[in-house]
């Protein structure tokens, strides 16, 4: 693990810069050392102060995003697809501008419940687009990682192994996956067994739990997460990510399905959770010395 960072849903709808300046501040607090922003809207915001903050408080700056439907890379509307790459190219130039160094999220399709299977038309559209916004990105030193999350979110990658033959065709060096322990609890036979099989082409990591709550009040084995995460010598951030109605704004609500919220106090949220990755990830260490001991 490089840097351990939370999601600034944690802390604010982010529909201000005020309300991001806050998560900021409150992201140092924690001793957190990386943010994420996500749907960052440039012409909203003075990126430049919110560089020159996070720069001040020892804060890297991650950004995600999903598309909307008319701007759906993976769509056979060539308008749809050529305003998503127009996006695209403007959310690189977004987290280049407030000094970040990762694009992730559902870059390659829209962010909704599809009505429709996948198309190989569409496939193709969206490895295009990604491949010349991993140019863009590589210019720019920002990281393109793409987030492989559960069917209700998106009709095209569900699984790390879908993900590897994405962007494998790409063609470029430039694009990674972005795993996330939430959707992978949905999707993968064994998410342990997708994080060694995905291996170095893991660029970002998510940790949320199945009920998108406290840590440990859900399913997930977060020991053989960490067991993974080492198995395969992963040095890049780790994300903690939480929703709740009593941060988030309707549209996203909406979009991730948050019907009931497991938890109303951010402070806590976020003092358990990094007490928690912390501890699992130093336990997984112990165990793997254990193992080797004669």
């Amino acid at each position: 693990m490089r840097r351990l960072g939370i999601h600034s849903f944690v802390w604010t709808g982010g529909q201000t810069q005020e309300g991001l300046e806050m998560a900021l501040n409150r992201t140092a607090e924690h001793g957190y050392r990386t943010i994420e922003f996500a749907y960052l809207r440039p012409e909203r915001f003075n990126l430049d102060r919110l560089a020159k903050l996070a720069q001040s408080l020892d804060v890297e700056i991650g950004v995600t995003m999903g598309l909307p439907v008319d701007k759906d890379i993976s769509s056979e509307d060539t308008a749809a697809v050529s305003a998503g790459r127009q996006m695209l190219a403007d959310a690189v130039r977004a987290v280049r501008d407030i000094g970040g160094n990762k694009l992730g999220g559902i870059l390659y399709s829209a962010h909704t419940k599809y009505n429709r299977q996948p198309t190989k038309k569409g496939w193709d559209n969206s490895v295009a687009a990604i491949a010349a916004t991993a140019d863009i990105a590589k210019d720019a030193s920002v990281d393109l990682v793409l987030e492989i999350v559960n069917r209700f979110e998106t009709n095209l990658l569900n699984t790390t192994a879908q993900g590897l033959k994405f962007i494998s065709e790409t063609g470029s060096d430039h694009v990674r996956l972005h795993l996330d322990t939430f959707h992978m609890n949905i999707e993968e036979a064994n998410p342990a067994a997708a994080i060694r099989l995905a291996g170095d082409k893991i660029g970002y990591f998510h940790i949320g739990e199945s009920n998108r709550g406290y840590l440990g009040d859900g399913v997930i084995n977060f020991d053989l997460i960490f067991d993974a995460l080492l198995d395969i010598d992963y040095k890049r951030d780790i994300v903690f990510e939480s929703f709740s109605t009593t941060v988030v704004d309707e549209g996203l609500s909406l979009a991730c399905a948050i019907w009931r919220d497991t938890w109303t106090e951010n402070d806590p949220l976020a003092a358990h959770a990094k007490r928690y990755i912390e501890l699992k990830y130093q336990d997984a260490k112990r165990r793997r010395v254990t193992n080797a001991r004669p």
